[in-house]
């Protein structure tokens, strides 16, 4: 995995075919959505709760790291976390 610049131009193929032409067509002014989607209670509680939680500098600190080769993976800690979350995951599932 490279964290670093994202290309941002789109993918270009050198054969256009009729299934991107006619995808790209149904996108145009007026066209109506193909389907509505909404969002459970528990996954709008979990969106609420993230929101302004992101922390640029550990973000920065955890790239320098990387791109430095000096960020060190706890394998252990992250076993302890899946334990736990899979614990908490079953634990739930039977009291419904």
């Amino acid at each position: 995995m490279k964290i670093g610049s994202i290309n941002t131009k789109a993918a270009v193929s050198s054969t256009p075919t009729e299934r991107k032409a006619s995808a790209t067509s149904s996108t145009t002014k007026g066209a109506e959505p193909s389907a509505k989607v909404e969002l459970s209670a528990t996954a709008k509680l979990s969106a609420s709760a993230t929101e302004g939680s992101f922390d640029t500098e550990k973000v920065k600190r955890i790239a320098d790291a990387i791109r430095d080769g000096k960020y060190e993976i706890n394998a252990d800690a992250i076993a302890d976390k899946l334990i736990a979350n899979a614990q908490d995951v079953l634990s739930t599932g039977r009291k419904a």
